[in-house]
């Protein structure tokens, strides 16, 4: 059995179940072997609260590892993390303080806590997080390298 950590209640019952699930059929198990699997060791993940939830599942009840997951879902319904919204993305701010690569590293860590966002959409909401004096910083840098750009092709041009 690999390590899962075992789900008390208050996390996400969600990530709970896909981690179990990812752990179960990376077993080297035969196909008919998994559903078994998922359901007999289920328990063994679960403590406190959750043990308790499904110690108290009525005999005969559960028909599938399906089943038994949505029940465990609904009935954990309250620990689930409300998803974070796309707009949200847009409220990603740099500080003052915050380096450039620092906010780039933070603004990727929150882009995917989001759900999937079009990289257009995700380059406005970048551009507007980033404080004036890091955009006339990148600006620069921009104009800079364009520049560079010119000039090497200016001497290559000169060269030949």
């Amino acid at each position: 059995m690999p390590e899962i950590p075992k789900y008390n209640g208050t996390t996400d019952p969600n990530e709970h179940v896909t981690s179990y699930t990812c752990s179960i059929k990376g077993n080297d198990l035969e196909d008919g072997e998994i559903e078994s699997v998922l359901l007999k060791i289920f328990g063994e993940t679960l403590s406190k609260g959750a043990m308790i939830w499904y110690h108290n599942l009525p005999p005969n009840s559960i028909d599938s590892f399906a089943m038994l997951a949505k029940s465990f879902v609904k009935s954990h319904a309250s620990a689930i993390k409300v998803e974070t919204r796309k707009s949200d993305l847009f409220k990603v701010k740099q500080r003052d303080n915050e380096m450039h690569r620092e906010f780039v590293y933070r603004f990727q860590m929150e882009r995917m806590d989001v759900p999937p966002v079009a990289d257009d959409w995700a380059v406005q909401a970048f551009t507007q997080g980033l404080n004036i004096r890091s955009s006339v910083a990148s600006q620069q840098l921009k104009q800079n390298l364009i520049e560079l750009k010119h000039i090497h092709k200016s001497t290559l041009i000169k060269g030949i």
